[in-house]
């Protein structure tokens, strides 16, 4: 399989197309996310992707910066990585981490898709997420255009906030919320804007959580 971006694109991800080269227009899961530190959270979204989604592959992006938080907070880049690989490799085959916004230049989720669509036009993306970005989804660089672009998952996560479904991105695209779960197989090649809740039993984790966690350990030792 040849592309004319492929010097720009990593090879984790040229070896993912590979695997399923002899399919046409793959469904991949995009999980987005600063992964610091990746946790079994991201896992089960994956495991649960794959699963109910009938994905090929997820791919998750580790992104060098979020928009919308302190770089201060973050581990190395390469520290973060290698953590991710190595819960990847434990959870899936079919699971394989990048820093591809780092190699395409880009910072916004939307700028991540719109090239992604450029350089692998064949291919049918999926974005994934769990319900607390959902409903901080409103903050997002030109985030009406993600759920225009591409069908989007949602895995509901333990949360005491109000509601995720009453947050303006669920508001704005009620109308576009694929209702049957159990028919979710078909978000990939549905016509955007679709997207789908999964009302899943996510573990009550996050990587701001186990980075507190680590903090108060580093404080008392």
């Amino acid at each position: 399989m040849k592309h004319s971006h492929a010097p720009q694109v990593p090879a984790l991800i040229l070896k993912s197309l590979r695997k399923f080269h002899g399919r046409r227009g793959c469904k991949i899961g995009l999980l987005g996310g600063s992964f610091n530190p990746p946790h079994a959270g991201h896992a089960v979204i994956s495991l649960l992707a794959l699963r109910r989604l009938g994905l090929d592959a997820v791919w998750w992006l580790v992104t060098p910066q979020n928009p919308l938080k302190s770089a201060a907070i973050y581990a190395p880049l390469a520290t973060r990585l290698a953590a991710a690989r190595e819960l990847a490799q434990r959870t899936h085959p079919h699971i394989f981490v990048t820093d591809l916004e780092q190699g395409l230049a880009t910072r916004y989720t939307i700028d991540t898709v719109k090239k992604l669509q450029k350089i692998f036009p064949r291919q049918k993306f999926v974005w994934l997420m769990g319900g607390d970005n959902l409903r901080q989804m409103r903050h997002w660089q030109n985030w009406p255009e993600i759920f225009a672009r591409v069908p989007v998952a949602v895995f509901a996560r333990p949360s005491r906030r109000p509601n995720i479904l009453n947050g303006l991105a669920a508001q704005r695209f009620a109308r576009a919320r694929h209702c049957r779960e159990d028919r979710a197989a078909i978000l990939a090649t549905a016509r955007t804007p679709k997207w789908v809740y999964f009302h899943t039993r996510l573990m009550p984790i996050s990587s701001t959580a186990l980075r507190q966690t680590r903090q108060s350990r580093r404080e008392i030792t």
